[in-house]
């Protein structure tokens, strides 16, 4: 029979499915460690590793609720005889606010420098790395402490609407990783928050990014860091006239002098506005997008990269019409792990939340690079949210095998059985695919544009009937 020490042992190390024992070697091997005093130091139902691995668990359930982490704790501690677990969710949230928030930064750095490692170099542009920058926003819930900090927007009526988050993130083209994020209120331009991950950029970098960041300010900026960028020409700030060009290339080509203008800019501190060269050489490219199927387009491109031998037309044309993935990036953190909705009550953590929904995305493009290395495919091809599903439910079949090392040659054997899962459902290729903005279905409600209390729900069809024909009634008499 077991002893109960070794019961002990094998509880701790579990976690619900088992999550950890396939996502873990993402992670440094320390980074969970007890800790020696302090929060998280003493034996309870969630100790730090637990904690941690649980919340990941939650957000691999699309952003399932406490209770439901809370039911699944007690079910792993009645499977090993441990005794009761509270079904009350207090113990597991108390926890979740323990964890540090340089922990989970960390935890973030090690899950990109992980996927990145798995990337394939970059074709063309010399080899460079091309990142990718673009922001969003994220509701939160509805508290005074995360409106006080992230107010609503200004035009809805008062005591309506939700708390926004703006986020910029930077994104890793060739891994899909999320590298860096910088978060603010909604009324904070992203090209302001961009300063602050000025610490992520590395000297050699390129950067693609839409029209908010195709202005003299930025790109004189990120010249001063050793950086180039591929961005769009911001529509009505700027026309561009050939004609003007210092030196043309061809037609819809050419090298332009940018001149600073006269009043400090906005998005940088006057310091480094004023360190800015007084002018600077761009190259503009104007190119005309074709599809079949759909209305022919017009981009107008800047960049800093101004050699048209080392870095081809095509080549400058091709990484940007690639700056779509990172919508659809974007799209598989709020749509398919859920965070279009964080539901912290408090500002603190709200930024762990986001992080460790950002840890998660970072851990499945790992899961999703391994299976493109496996099968030698391109990792565009493999389907984010059919790699979530499908490692939920192989999650459940390795926790059945045991960790022992008797049963190592079978865990591997499911894990290759996984990647290859993955690799064979790939996506198809639509190059050029069109993916409007844009909300299909309906909503049969109305809005909720007013305080609840003076909300008044509209009558039903009947009654609307009863009264327009009590009305005509009045009227003919």
């Amino acid at each position: 029979m077991r002893s109960p020490k070794a019961a002990l042992t094998k509880l701790r190390r579990a976690t619900l499915t088992q999550v950890e024992t396939i996502l873990a070697p993402a992670l440094p091997s320390n980074l969970l460690q007890k800790p020696a005093s302090g929060d998280h130091s003493r034996e309870k139902i969630f100790p730090l590793y637990r904690t941690f691995w649980c919340w990941i668990w939650q957000v691999l359930q699309v952003n399932t609720s406490c209770r439901e982490v809370v039911g699944q704790v007690q079910a792993l501690f009645s499977l090993e005889d441990r005794g009761r677990v509270d079904e009350a969710t207090g113990a597991y949230c108390c926890a979740r606010s323990k964890i540090g928030l340089n922990l989970l930064e960390r935890a973030f750095s090690a899950t990109a420098v992980s996927a990145q490692r798995l990337a394939k170099a970059t074709l063309g542009l010399q080899g460079r790395p091309l990142k990718v920058l673009d922001g969003t926003t994220v509701r939160l819930a509805n508290t005074e402490a995360n409106r006080q900090k992230y107010p609503p927007p200004k035009n809805v009526p008062k005591g309506c609407g939700f708390p926004l988050l703006k986020m910029v993130v930077l994104f890793c083209l060739a891994s899909g990783a999320i590298l860096a994020q910088a978060t603010g209120n909604q009324f904070i331009h992203e090209v302001r928050l961009t300063e602050a991950l000025r610490t992520f950029f590395t000297k050699g970098d390129i950067l693609i990014a839409d029209r908010a960041y195709g202005l003299f300010p930025m790109l004189a900026w990120l010249q001063s860091l050793g950086l180039d960028a591929i961005v769009r020409v911001p529509t009505g700030l700027r026309r561009v006239d050939f004609r003007k060009a210092k030196k043309r290339f061809r037609t819809g080509e050419g090298l332009f002098v940018w001149k600073k203008a006269g009043r400090a800019s906005a998005f940088l501190p006057l310091t480094e506005w004023q360190a800015l060269p007084d002018q600077i050489l761009v190259r503009i490219i104007r190119v005309r997008v074709e599809r079949a199927g759909f209305r022919s387009g017009q981009w107008t491109l800047v960049t800093t990269l101004l050699d048209e031998v080392l870095y081809p037309t095509h080549e400058i044309v091709a990484a940007y019409a690639r700056r779509w993935r990172l919508e659809m990036c974007l799209d598989d953190l709020k749509t398919s792990l859920g965070m279009a909705n964080l539901r912290c009550l408090a500002p603190e953590m709200v930024e762990k939340e986001l992080l460790v929904f950002l840890i998660t995305h970072n851990l499945l493009r790992w899961v999703m690079l391994q299976a493109a290395q496996e099968a030698k495919v391109n990792v565009e091809r493999i389907s984010f949210k059919g790699s979530l599903d499908r490692l939920r439910q192989w999650a459940q079949v390795l926790a059945q095998v045991s960790t022992s090392k008797r049963q190592a040659k079978k865990r591997a054997q499911l894990w290759q059985g996984l990647l290859r899962t993955l690799a064979a459902d790939l996506v198809p290729e639509r190059p050029g695919r069109s993916e409007p903005r844009a909300v299909k279905r309906r909503n049969k409600y109305p809005y909720l544009n007013c305080p609840r209390k003076l909300f008044r729900e509209r009558p039903s069809r009947n009654k609307r009937r009863s009264r327009a024909i009590a009305r005509k009634k009045a009227a003919l008499n």
